[in-house]
């Protein structure tokens, strides 16, 4: 099984995971140059995609979902709700809607040999989910666009090998920084984004000796950047109450403009 973010990021978001047989993308929100440009550093072709799940609608998950639907006639998973929004977008141009195949959250789907499992997650959007893979043994999540998490979040996400969780803003500078103030409230609030102190506090929750591998993704442009959030989430580790300490793991952040390491599973 291998797990690689393509791009992560609030202008951004798409990660690749498969099999040796299977091939899918979670969110599509780069152009279709880029995921073409990334899946082709894999050794994966745009044709040999079995399928790509959105998790919501939002431009920055969406963005070159139209040309990779119309050019490749990949089947497009989502909720019911995210499917109807995208289907209203004109600026995804022409595709086949027969490509457009709802899923529910907590109800299991297959895509060749990786099962999925959608789960809910507070976003401001129509009904998003975070989803889990697995293949054999192995299991992945990406999880992000998370105002804030409980205890549902949390069972959704024991046991993986690897994670891609959202670490999108420093309260800090998002409250000194420039945006008005609606859109502070927003981010801030249980709709809204996971801030890095959030995302090591989650992580407390869900660490354990066989975790291989962290991506903090989703990083804001304006209120955040890499070394603060590695440095944060590692931090909230070292002093929560798991038995564990930040550097016990690889932890690594994902970029908006490159492409992170192959985590091999």
């Amino acid at each position: 099984m291998r797990f690689v973010s393509i791009a992560s990021g609030s202008s951004g978001n798409c990660i690749y995971i498969g099999s040796e047989n299977t091939h899918i993308l979670v969110d599509a929100g780069i152009s279709n140059k880029r995921i073409e440009q990334g899946l082709g550093a894999i050794g994966v072709k745009g044709s040999e995609l079995d399928g790509v799940v959105i998790t919501h609608e939002h431009s920055d998950h969406i963005r070159g979902l139209g040309v990779l639907a119309r050019k490749h006639g990949v089947p497009v998973y989502g909720t019911k709700e995210t499917l109807e929004e995208i289907a209203a977008k004109t600026t995804l141009g022409d595709y086949p809607r027969e490509l457009l195949r709802p899923v529910s959250p907590d109800v299991e789907f297959a895509i060749g040999d990786l099962t999925l499992h959608p789960f809910s997650i507070d976003h401001d959007a129509a009904n998003p989910v975070a989803y889990r893979v697995k293949n054999g043994r192995r299991s992945v999540a990406v999880a992000t666009d998370i105002g804030h998490f409980d205890q549902y979040v949390i069972e959704h996400l024991q046991g993986l090998d690897a994670l891609l969780l959202e670490s999108n803003h420093d309260v800090n500078m998002l409250q000194a920084g420039p945006y008005p103030y609606y859109l502070k409230q927003r981010i801030l609030g249980d709709h809204g984004h996971l801030s890095n102190e959030n995302a090591g506090r989650l992580l407390n929750y869900i660490l354990h000796d066989n975790m291989k591998h962290i991506l903090l993704g989703h990083l804001s442009r304006e209120n955040n950047y890499e070394q603060l959030a590695y440095e944060t989430v590692k931090l909230e580790i070292d002093q929560g109450d798991c038995p564990y300490r930040g550097g016990d793991f690889p932890i690594d952040v994902a970029g908006r403009d490159r492409m992170s390491d192959i985590i091999n599973l």
